[in-house]
């Protein structure tokens, strides 16, 4: 909804918004400086919280619309895409953890992460219960995901793997962890001593810019994201059926993953090889 300070410098009630007033608050948060990205959510929750009191969003009106429309063309820019952690790359950056638990650990993160594609916070949300070795690998059952916010829940397939594989890495992280219940990414203090703390999402960021850095990347452009986006590329790449894909990635649109073949399909028989 508006923000307290903008409805009291103004006199407007934040649920019973104007669509003028929340243009108003639109384009005072550009003039601030906010991003796009940022008043795009802002005014999501708006309507949000406009449809939770029972009232028509004001955000649908054509003023609103139009003056989104505006601080897009004015104040927009590309959005920052951050370098995928391809296969390749996700197993250099495996073999440079340390060798002790905390590097353990971090191995686990980086492959179990690439291999099931995941978000940072379903990567940290594991727990022992949500996971299941078998004879082709492991069965890890993601409880909530951002694009399953009821928490219906879904299982990923994650199958052994030749060079670096994943579920190796965290069999062998849990052994030496000593972790047989509640969440499996812990917090580990010096002389590896494991805390009953779960790690928070953040370190998932940490653990794939310090890899990236070591295996001489750039690790200005990599990200926990980067896991995720390298697998697809990847799956992309060796030509992976786009449906089993989405069984890993669990996108609920294949619009996104459209995007992903074309990328990585951009040269197989270019229209214009050849030509010059």
């Amino acid at each position: 909804m508006l923000s307290a300070g903008f409805c009291a410098s103004r006199s407007i009630d934040a649920i019973l918004a104007t669509p003028e007033a929340v243009a108003a608050y639109l384009a005072a948060e550009a003039e601030a400086g906010r991003k796009p990205s940022t008043i795009g959510r802002r005014c999501a929750a708006i309507r949000h919280a406009h449809r939770l009191a029972g009232y028509d969003p004001p955000t649908a009106s054509e003023i609103v619309k139009a003056t989104t429309r505006g601080i897009r063309r004015t104040h927009g820019v590309a959005p920052r895409k951050l370098a995928a952690a391809t296969s390749e790359k996700t197993i250099g950056m495996a073999a440079m953890v340390r060798q002790d638990l905390i590097g353990k650990r971090d191995r686990a993160i980086l492959l179990v992460g690439f291999s099931m594609a995941a978000r940072r916070s379903e990567l940290v949300a594991l727990d022992m219960d949500d996971i299941t070795f078998c004879d082709e690998g492991m069965r890890i059952r993601v409880k909530r995901s951002k694009t399953d916010q009821e928490g219906q829940g879904c299982t990923v397939a994650v199958p052994f793997g030749q060079i670096a594989c994943p579920v190796e890495a965290l069999r062998s992280y849990l052994a030496m962890a000593g972790i047989t219940r509640g969440p499996i990414f812990r917090s580990i203090r010096r002389g590896g001593h494991v805390q009953d703390r779960r790690l928070g999402a953040k370190h998932v960021l940490l653990v794939v810019k310090q890899h990236a850095a070591k295996l001489g990347l750039d690790a200005s452009t990599f990200g926990a994201h980067s896991l995720r986006s390298g697998f697809i590329t990847s799956a992309a790449a060796r030509g992976a059926s786009i449906f089993k894909m989405q069984a890993v990635s669990r996108h609920k649109s294949v619009d996104v993953l459209s995007g992903y073949v074309r990328d990585a399909d951009a040269f197989n028989n270019h229209a214009g090889a050849g030509l010059l």
